[in-house]
This record gives C-alpha cells, structure tokens and sequence, in this order.
C-alpha cells in the first residue's frame, strides 16, 4: 500500500525531516522587525514637516504683494530684512546701518559679485530706508540683490475693460 504525500506528513514523517533538515528550536532568527524602525521614521517626518515651515524666516516682516513669479532658489544666499521701523538684520542679527555693509562684504568673502543678497522689507517700511539698504548693498560691490516680496498683488496690466469702466 503507498502513502500520498498528505498522509506522509500526517503519520509524522515530516515531522523528523524538519527537524534533520530545518532550523529547529535553536537556529537564530533571521528576520528584522521594522515596526519599531517605521514608527520612528514617521514620528521625525511629522516633526521634520511641522518644524521646516518656521525655520525659513527668523525676523517677522509683512512682504508687500506683487504680481511677480516666483524666483529660482540659488544656493547660500544673503537675507537682509527692513522692519516697518526702520530695523535692520542680517539673517536673524540686528545690525546698525553703518555696520551693514562692512558685515556683509566678512560674510561674502571675495565673492560679492555672484553672491546673492535678499532684502526682505516690510511693506509698511518707508522707501527711504529700502533705497539707502539697497545702494549701500551696489555701492559695496553686490551685483546680485534681490527684493523679496509675496505673490498674489495687483496687476499694473490688467484687463483693458476694467480700465475703461468709471
């Protein structure tokens, strides 16, 4: 009479087969558990995700609106930011205006003419204090200054039908 391979295993065949050929009780544990490696994964992006946000502007302005595209990031730039005071910094620091361009030109080492410089001004800030910023960054050899401002502003072009309407 032969046996199936189902009735092999049943009668404990297979049984003394794993054992000769497998690992048995003893044999160490290849496989990782992941569980722990996701659920810290996931906790440092939430983090990461609620943190990036706060971390691109340090000091608090209001940007005027215009109606100009957004730029191209460039690497290392500059940030010179304008409160409605009259404050100045440079990134986070507050600098004194006599003082600005002398810690700029430390900052960009000799590449004053491809280093970009950001000048973020509040809206609110008057245009005296935005324009002497502004010359003293080209009197002291930046080429590459750029005003920061949010999108989303009024059209100078508009629709020509609104134009004429009284």
């Amino acid at each position: 009479m032969g046996l199936s391979a189902n009735d092999a295993f049943a009668a404990g065949g297979g049984r003394r087969n794993r054992r000769r050929y497998g690992r048995g009780r003893r044999g160490a544990l290849s496989e990782i558990n992941v569980t722990p490696l996701v659920d810290v994964m996931l906790v440092l992006l939430i983090i990461f995700m609620i943190s990036a946000p706060l971390l691109t502007a340090g000091v608090p302005v209001e940007l005027p609106k215009t109606e100009a595209g957004a730029m191209q990031d460039r690497p290392d730039p500059i940030t010179v930011s304008v409160q409605a005071s009259g404050a100045l910094f440079i990134g986070e620091d507050p600098v004194a205006f006599a003082q600005l361009s002398p810690r700029l030109k430390a900052m960009a080492g000799d590449d004053t003419t491809t280093k970009p410089i950001y000048v973020r001004a509040d809206g609110k800030a008057s245009y005296e204090t935005v324009a002497q910023v502004m010359a003293s960054l080209s009197t002291s050899g930046f080429t590459s200054i750029n005003l920061i401002t949010e999108t989303g502003g009024p059209s100078s072009g508009g629709n020509p039908e609104e134009a004429a309407a009284p």
